[in-house]
């Protein structure tokens, strides 16, 4: 016996299989800027939504290298001079976070608030 699929039955078929095909955008992350220079974040306190998942941009204006690195949230980025980068952030807890940077741990102290 040969069926064949009605012209409804065929429509749903073809926008289903459009459906699947279709990339689905991603909610846009909020983003914040964190700066290296001269051995020194700017700026040393920044401001972030809690329990909210975040995009932190990083570049490196120099002279040196740098590293973004935070214990605590457990993440780290080396930084050539003049390179930019990224990381994604999980949600956090309401609270203050520190970073540092390996390469002058004298000067490059920051934290990131929670609220």
């Amino acid at each position: 016996m040969n069926i064949k699929p009605s012209a409804a039955g065929a429509l749903v078929l073809a926008a289903g299989l459009w459906l699947a095909l279709t990339p689905v955008r991603a909610q846009e992350l909020p983003s914040f800027h964190l700066l290296i220079r001269d051995g020194r974040f700017v700026p040393t306190t920044l401001e972030v939504p809690a329990n909210t998942r975040f995009r932190l941009l990083i570049k490196n204006e120099g002279p040196g290298a740098e590293e973004f690195e935070s214990v605590t949230l457990r993440k780290e980025k080396v930084l050539a001079p003049g390179a930019s980068s990224f990381l994604i952030f999980q949600p956090l807890k309401p609270g203050t976070y520190k970073f540092f940077g390996d390469f002058h741990p004298d000067t490059a102290q920051g934290q990131l608030v929670a609220k």
